[in-house]
């Protein structure tokens, strides 16, 4: 480790956002992607790296299962922040229509797509089987259409000759990033030099060995000559520690609506979530969330700081999933306030 990763700053390093247009109880889709738009374009005039959308489906808090889609919607709605996929689930896709997706959308928006991929189909096995084109895909070939998807931007990483090409995509520059929640996509990313991001807003446990193990996999290429490792994480921010703390319950329960199978949107914070759940739901949700930073401004930067102490993350990734759309503002609001030294 050098001695500029152990000096590493807040200020030193980009912050991006991770959102998966949430639908919370009362509302509805449409309200969601006009939060997003809003969110996005406080983001880009706060000052953040880049916007990224998450494809999950079955789920009735989410309302981003159409990526791409949404993606359209707020590059369209901004002028500069770079916005993608945090990620696109790949093996629930045949690899040219993402090509053609996103070299459609690096060609309305040229310089600001992002692609990032993930190997899990985000959702449940029953949904994964109403989306896969393969039943039989279970994600191990993922280092194969991830080849496959590559080679229809530069041909030249192509094995064989080609005689299908993504049009628009063959030629475009649009930056792959792996995810994941465990080595895999760690190790894969690092051995092709590719930016590695790690969800540590759901894996918290894997995610110092991961990012260690990504780069001692590196291997430079003609994307990336070094590591780029990012890390998505939960950063819950309000006036007062008591305050965060409530609007977390709202995230809480959304694990816990998961663990325990109610199919519900986004919850309305409570004043304890002790009052709701039991010691075994307590001690799952402490493993899931383990790493999520909530707080005031003064304990957010603390934890932050010790956060990028230990990980020497590259760049870091905030995800809010707060109910009320005015404090899930705020709460970037105090992020970008932290960050910038304010």
């Amino acid at each position: 480790m050098s001695q500029n990763e152990h000096t590493k700053k807040l200020s030193d390093i980009p912050f991006s956002v991770l959102d998966l247009s949430p639908i919370t109880v009362g509302s509805n889709p449409s309200e969601s992607f006009r939060r997003t738009l809003e969110l996005a374009q406080l983001a880009e005039k706060l000052g953040y790296n880049r916007y990224w959308l998450a494809e999950h489906h079955n789920m009735p808090f989410i309302a981003s299962s159409a990526t791409s889609v949404v993606i359209g919607h707020v590059a369209a709605g901004t002028s500069k922040i770079r916005v993608g996929s945090g990620g696109i689930m790949l093996p629930n896709h045949a690899p040219l229509v993402i090509a053609e997706q996103f070299g459609t959308l690096e060609s309305l928006y040229p310089g600001r797509i992002d692609l990032g991929l993930g190997r899990a189909p985000g959702t449940d096995q029953r949904t994964a089987y109403a989306l896969r084109r393969d039943l039989g895909s279970t994600g191990d070939d993922f280092p194969e259409e991830l080849a496959e998807l590559r080679a229809y931007f530069d041909p030249s990483l192509a094995e064989g000759p080609r005689h299908v090409k993504a049009v628009p995509g063959e030629g475009l520059n649009v930056p792959i990033w792996l995810l994941g929640s465990s080595g895999f996509s760690a190790q894969l990313a690092g051995e092709l030099g590719l930016p590695f991001a790690f969800a540590s807003h759901f894996s918290p446990r894997s995610t110092l060995p991961a990012i260690d193990l990504y780069r001692r996999s590196f291997k430079p290429s003609k994307v990336l000559d070094k590591p780029h490792a990012m890390v998505a994480l939960n950063i819950i921010a309000a006036d007062t520690d008591e305050e965060a703390q409530r609007l977390a319950t709202t995230l809480q329960q959304q694990f816990l609506n998961l663990m325990r199978g109610n199919e519900v949107p986004l919850q309305p914070p409570v004043d304890n979530i002790l009052d709701i759940a039991g010691d075994y739901e307590i001690a799952a949700l402490q493993n899931q969330l383990g790493t999520s930073i909530v707080g005031s401004p003064e304990t957010v930067k603390g934890k932050l700081e010790k956060f990028l102490h230990e990980s020497h993350a590259d760049e870091i990734m905030a995800i809010a999933q707060v109910f009320d759309h005015n404090d899930r503002l705020h709460s970037f609001e105090i992020l970008a306030d932290i960050v910038q030294g304010k």
